[in-house]
């Protein structure tokens, strides 16, 4: 009898190792990513991305608006809480590699009406049932779990590079509209002083009234730009404070220009390096590791489930003598349940957790492309603007020197209304164009470090289970065989 037993045993091991968990598939080869971005990169730049790249704009207000939303952003409290959420669905995945044990008391009082007797009886007992992991059901459930909460915390991580790249966008948005308001305002300031010049000119009747209506038509179509631009300016500020878990009244930021702000160019790297710097595509790469551990899951979950059981426990009728050996009965089995017919349920679960895992190889796939594409676009974005606010420079410089002449020349009589008019649409033009590619420029600045992970790595979560990090398997060879008849 003892060599049967050993037999099953020895084959059931054969089998749990055949079950054993295996390898995610490969979803994207190295040869499918590109060895170098193709967009412009700044020649000569060795800086890198860091975890603080937010300072790299010279802007202490905007680095304290960054470091506030990083701790009081709403959204950064959701993602915290989801990531609870998954650790605690690990700690239940956990329990099922674990016996439970059950303890119960009791105390009854009984009577007969036949006999007139009335008598206690006081019972205290210990329950045990295990379900032993042969085919590594519960290790694959773990495995899932661990890597959906890893999915979690990358999760998180990739809200937190979101909201820094959104606050400092945002902050962006507000100071180029205040200084796009000041230009405005200068516009109005000029228009008025040329409307005081042609009035002068139509009282001295220099001028005819033709010139007067152009003018006050124009300064008026001016004055009406002001009122949208500064519903722009609160809409944009009332978005900066939500980003920092704050109620818009009141709220308030000091910066009212953009000089002085500056996006250092950074090295991209390469693109293979994108794989360890974004945690959005560790966050595909863990969910992608947590659904094969479901496919294999819902494979085990066709093979038998056995399980062992035991109990032991006293019964008195007097609480004084209930812990007595005589008192002491017990109890130990083991069973085996296997689906004989479920009408196809398990089969069904099983093709959802491949068609799942499918799913995610080429959501994985995806997600390296698209972040491939916001190097590339980045890249390019922040050379083209940089050319484009060197020359409208140019064009605001020799503009503002046109309007300051031609308006002399117009108090001197010697050119037109027409001309001044042109050339102070030129200008007003160039500044509110210049102040754009500003605002676009640093918010490329900003999608660049975004793209290229805002200094992120996996190497980073030192506390994150890896893939093969759960908690192991009792040895069956240290399971007892039986004993001898």
């Amino acid at each position: 009898m003892k060599i049967l037993l050993r037999s099953v045993s020895l084959t059931m091991l054969a089998l749990a190792t055949a079950a054993c968990s295996t390898t995610a598939p490969t979803a994207m080869k190295s040869d499918e990513v590109p060895k170098a971005f193709t967009a412009p990169v700044t020649p000569g730049v060795s800086q890198e991305v860091t975890t603080d790249w937010w300072k790299s704009f010279s802007s202490p207000e905007l680095t304290s608006l960054v470091e506030t939303a990083r701790t009081d952003n709403l959204d950064l409290a959701v993602a915290a809480a989801r990531v609870q959420q998954a650790q605690a669905q690990t700690g239940l995945a956990t329990s099922a590699l674990f016996p439970n044990v059950n303890l119960s008391g009791s105390a009854k009082r009984q009577g007969t009406n036949h006999t007139g007797t009335t008598f206690n009886t006081f019972g205290a007992s210990l329950g045990a049932s295990y379900e032993l992991d042969f085919w590594g059901l519960a290790q694959d459930n773990l495995r899932a779990a661990r890597n959906s909460a890893r999915a979690a915390i990358y999760a998180k991580d990739v809200v937190m590079l979101t909201v820094s790249a959104n606050v400092a966008n945002t902050y962006f948005d507000v100071v180029a509209l205040r200084e796009r308001l000041d230009i405005a305002r200068k516009n109005v300031d000029a228009a008025k002083r040329i409307l005081a010049i042609t009035q002068a000119k139509v009282d001295n009747g220099v001028s005819s009234n033709l010139d007067l209506a152009q003018q006050k038509a124009l300064l008026a179509g001016q004055e009406a730009q002001i009122p949208a631009l500064e519903e722009q300016e609160r809409e944009a500020r009332y978005a900066l404070a939500t980003l920092l878990g704050r109620p818009p009244e009141g709220f308030d930021i000091k910066d009212a220009s953009l000089e002085g702000v500056v996006a250092p160019p950074v090295t991209p790297g390469l693109p293979s390096s994108l794989l360890q710097r974004r945690p959005d595509v560790a966050e595909a790469e863990a969910s992608l590791v947590a659904a094969h551990a479901n496919v294999d899951a819902a494979r085990a979950a066709f093979l038998p489930a056995i399980g062992l059981t035991g109990s032991g426990g006293y019964a008195s009728s007097a609480i004084s003598s209930l812990i007595n050996p005589s008192n002491l009965a017990w109890s130990v089995g083991a069973s085996l349940l296997q689906t004989v017919f479920d009408g196809g349920r398990l089969t069904s679960q099983s093709d959802i957790a491949k068609a799942q895992e499918a799913e995610l190889i080429a959501s994985y796939r995806s997600t390296v492309l698209a972040a491939l594409v916001d190097v590339e676009t980045a890249l390019g974005s922040t050379s083209s603007l940089a050319e484009q606010e060197r020359l409208t420079n140019e064009q605001v410089t020799n503009a503002a020197e046109a309007f300051r002449i031609s308006e002399l020349q117009y108090r001197e009589g010697v050119v037109d209304l027409l001309t001044v008019l042109t050339a102070q649409q030129t200008l007003f033009s160039s500044q509110d164009k210049l102040v754009q590619i500003k605002l676009a420029r640093l918010q490329a600045g900003v999608g660049l470090y975004r793209a290229l992970g805002g200094g992120w790595t996996v190497d980073a979560d030192k506390d994150i289970p890896t893939r093969n990090d759960f908690v192991p398997v009792p040895d069956l060879t240290d399971l007892p065989v039986g004993n001898p008849l």
